[in-house]
C-alpha cells in the first residue's frame, strides 16, 4: 500500500502532529461517549512509547471559521487524560506564537491538545498558509482521522504535504480493512446495501456492481427497484422518479455479471409503529393501502445462502425499518448469519455508516464483524471508488 505507518517513522524526540477525530458528544461540559477517544488511544500510546511528543489537531462542530466558545476542545481534556492515562496540556490556538510556545514546553510523556482547527476559516478552505503555520509545530505528521479523510482541509491534506507523513493505527486499520474488502478481496464478494433512498447511494451502487459478485439491496431503496420492475409497492417509501436509474443499474449489473438480490417476499403493515399488525406476502402482492417495512423470511434465506457462499462481505445500511420491531427481523437475521460465518473464519466482514453501526449493534452482531468503520462520509466515498484527499496525501 502506498502510505507509511507509525512503524516506518523514527519518532524518538520528535513532535508528532496527530490529526484525530474527537468530535464526541458533550453534555453539561462532560463527554458522554468516549468511543472515538478510545479508538485513537493506540496511536497516542505508540507515539509516546517510541519517545515521540503527540500534538493533537482536531475539529469540533461547525464553527465556520469563527471562535465559538461552545465548540472549544478544552472540555475534552479530562476525558482524554482518563483514556490516555497521561497529562494532556491545552492550547487555545492551533497556530501562532501561543501554539509554538505550548509545543516547546511539552515534556516527554505528555500530550498537547490544540484548539479547534475550524476556528480558522483557512481550515475548510485547505489554506496553504494555515497549513504552513501548523507545520512549524511538528516534525512528523500522522493522520488518524479516516472519518475526515474525504475532506481536503488544511489539517488533513495541505499539512500532510509539508512534513514526513504517516497513518495512525486507526487510519491504518481502516485502510487495511477496506483494501481487503474492495481493493484485492477474497472472492466471491457480497455487498449488502440498504437505506431509504436510491438517490443518496447512486454512485455507490454504480461502483459496486462493477466490483462485487452479489449485491443485496434492502430497505426503502429496494422498493424503488421493485417499482422499476413494474411491481406495485402500495404506500411504501419509494422514489418513483428514480425508477429509470434503478433500471439502468439492473442492466449494468447484468453486463458485469453481478447478481442483484431484491426481496422476493416482504413484511407489510398499514402503519409504522412498534408491534403494528403486519403480514408477510410475496413482493408483488403488496396491498394498495399498505407499506413494505421489511424483507421476509424467504429473502433472508436467500441472503444467508449468498453470505454462506461468499468469502468477503461489505455492508452499508439496514435491510428494513430496523428501528422498530418487528421490522428489524431481516436485518437482525442477516447480521447474525454474517457474524456466525465471520466467527467461524469463513467470511471477512467489513461494515460502516451511521445506521449500519446502530443496526449491527442492535442485532448483537457488531463485535463479531471483522471490522466496523465508524466513518460515515469517508466510508461511503471509499465504497463509491473515490480518492480520499486525506489518504492520497499520505502517499506523497
Amino acid at each position: 500500500m502506498g502510505w507509511n505507518s507509525l512503524d516506518d517513522m523514527d519518532l524518538a524526540g520528535k513532535r508528532v502532529l496527530v490529526r484525530v477525530d474527537i468530535n464526541v458528544p458533550v453534555e453539561d461540559g462532560k463527554v458522554t461517549d468516549d468511543t472515538r477517544i478510545q479508538r485513537i488511544a493506540p496511536t497516542i500510546a505508540d507515539i509516546r512509547a517510541k519517545g515521540g511528543l503527540p500534538v493533537l489537531l482536531a475539529h469540533f462542530g461547525r464553527p465556520k471559521g469563527k471562535v465559538v466558545a461552545e465548540m472549544s476542545l478544552q472540555p475534552l481534556v479530562p476525558a482524554l487524560e482518563a483514556v490516555f492515562d497521561a497529562s494532556v496540556m491545552f492550547c487555545a490556538d492551533c497556530r501562532g506564537p501561543a501554539a509554538e510556545a505550548a509545543v516547546a514546553a511539552l515534556q516527554e510523556g505528555e500530550v498537547l491538545l490544540l484548539e479547534n482547527t475550524r476556528f480558522h476559516a483557512g481550515e475548510e478552505k485547505n489554506d496553504a498558509a494555515l497549513a504552513a503555520e501548523m507545520a512549524k509545530l511538528g516534525d512528523i505528521y500522522c493522520n488518524d482521522a479516516f472519518s475526515a479523510a474525504h475532506r481536503a482541509h488544511a489539517s488533513t491534506e495541505a499539512l500532510a504535504q509539508l512534513l514526513p507523513a504517516c497513518a495512525g493505527r486507526l487510519m491504518q486499520a481502516e485502510l487495511t480493512a477496506l483494501e481487503s474488502a474492495l481493493g484485492q478481496p477474497q472472492r466471491p464478494v457480497t455487498a449488502v446495501v440498504g437505506g431509504a433512498k436510491v438517490s443518496t447511494k447512486l454512485e455507490l451502487l454504480g461502483n459496486l456492481v462493477e466490483k462485487v459478485d452479489t449485491l443485496v439491496i434492502g430497505g426503502g431503496m429496494a422498493n424503488t427497484f421493485l417499482a422499476a420492475q413494474g411491481i406495485d409497492v402500495g404506500k411504501s417509501l419509494c422514489e418513483h422518479e428514480m425508477t429509470p436509474t434503478a433500471t439502468e443499474i439492473l442492466a449494468k449489473a447484468a453486463d458485469t455479471g453481478c447478481t442483484i438480490l431484491l426481496p422476493s417476499d416482504v413484511v407489510v403493515a398499514r402503519e409504522f409503529k412498534a408491534g403494528a399488525e403486519n403480514e408477510t406476502l410475496a413482493a408483488d402482492a403488496c396491498p394498495a393501502d399498505a407499506m413494505i417495512l421489511d424483507a421476509g423470511p424467504a429473502t433472508v434465506a436467500a441472503v444467508s445462502d449468498a453470505l454462506t457462499a461468499s468469502k468477503t462481505l461489505i455492508w452499508n445500511g439496514p435491510m428494513g425499518a430496523f428501528e422498530i420491531a418487528p421490522f428489524d427481523a431481516a436485518t437482525n437475521a442477516a447480521a447474525s448469519k454474517a457474524a456466525e460465518l465471520t466467527k467461524a473464519g469463513r467470511l471477512i466482514s467489513v461494515a460502516g455508516g451511521g445506521d449500519t453501526v446502530a443496526a449491527l449493534n442492535q442485532a448483537g452482531a457488531a463485535e463479531s464483524f471483522t471490522y466496523i468503520s465508524t466513518a460515515g462520509g469517508a466510508f461511503l466515498e471509499w465504497m463509491e471508488g473515490k480518492t480520499l484527499p486525506g489518504v492520497a496525501a499520505l502517499g506523497q
